[in-house]
């Protein structure tokens, strides 16, 4: 990085950044990481872009499997976002979870890299079969601010405002955002690092829409139920994970100019 601008940004963590949500398996993912890379690429053509997060990955196994190849492609703004896998697991342990976190905030920042990271919004506001969770993504999110002021990382505080709960930023199986909350998390961020052009519209709510209600809203929930939650407790009774067999899309620091890289099959590609 030269003057605040940076020319080697490489994403870490799960499936929201991985992209799922904007885009699919067939035409390729997109993602708030892919969106940051292009804004960034707006003021300097020639920035490189890695992307080495794959779904389903616990805060742990970002850190053992996505760390070191982070640092070997040696950035100069990196993104850290893990986490919800891990809360959503009955044994959740937010001191562990933060401290892995911790750990790629510490190390990232040791070589001189600008390392970003996000807090989480309250899941229950999204599903409300996920209430009972709140407590942990408050709890997570304290940790994650406070691991983040011991090494000068850079926090986007998407928890405080209600538009991140608007159905209408999330894709139907309400984990991850859709293209439109995937392009409000990347202005989110590039806010957040004074990027040029940034500003805090991402902040205001949508225009006024017609959401379920009633009977409709039940029909809703009866169908996500069906199928995304009983898909997604099925994998864990069986110790499956949807990023089983898959390797990161974008792997190495390539032109944001370049071709979007494409899905990757089970077991490689």
């Amino acid at each position: 990085m030269t003057d605040g601008t940076f020319l080697r940004y490489v994403a870490l963590g799960d499936s929201q950044t991985e992209g799922l949500g904007d885009g699919d398996d067939i035409t390729g993912l997109r993602g708030w990481a892919d969106r940051l890379a292009e804004l960034l690429a707006r003021e300097h053509p020639d920035v490189l872009y890695a992307n080495l997060a794959v779904r389903g990955r616990l805060a742990g196994q970002v850190r053992a499997e996505q760390l070191a190849p982070a640092l070997a492609l040696r950035p100069d703004l990196a993104t850290v976002v893990a986490g919800v896998n891990d809360l959503l697991r009955p044994r959740f342990d937010p001191d562990a979870t933060a401290g892995h976190l911790e750990t790629m905030f510490a190390a990232l920042t040791g070589v001189g890299a600008r390392v970003a990271t996000l807090t989480f919004p309250d899941v229950g506001r999204i599903t409300p079969l996920a209430r009972p969770l709140g407590p942990r993504v408050e709890g997570l999110n304290e940790r994650i601010r406070a691991a983040s002021r011991r090494h000068g990382v850079t926090v986007v505080e998407t928890s405080h405002h209600p538009v991140v709960t608007d159905p209408r930023l999330w894709s139907p199986d309400r984990l991850h955002a859709g293209p439109l909350g995937h392009a409000r998390i990347a202005a989110a961020v590039a806010q957040a690092l004074a990027l040029p052009g940034s500003d805090d519209s991402w902040t205001r709510p949508l225009p006024p829409g017609n959401l379920p209600k009633g009977f409709g809203a039940v029909t809703v929930e009866l169908r996500w139920i069906g199928s995304f939650l009983g898909p997604w407790l099925g994998r864990r009774l069986r110790g499956r994970s949807s990023g089983d067999d898959r390797r990161p899309k974008r792997p190495e620091l390539l032109p944001v100019a370049a071709a979007r890289c494409g899905p990757v099959p089970p077991g490689g590609g």
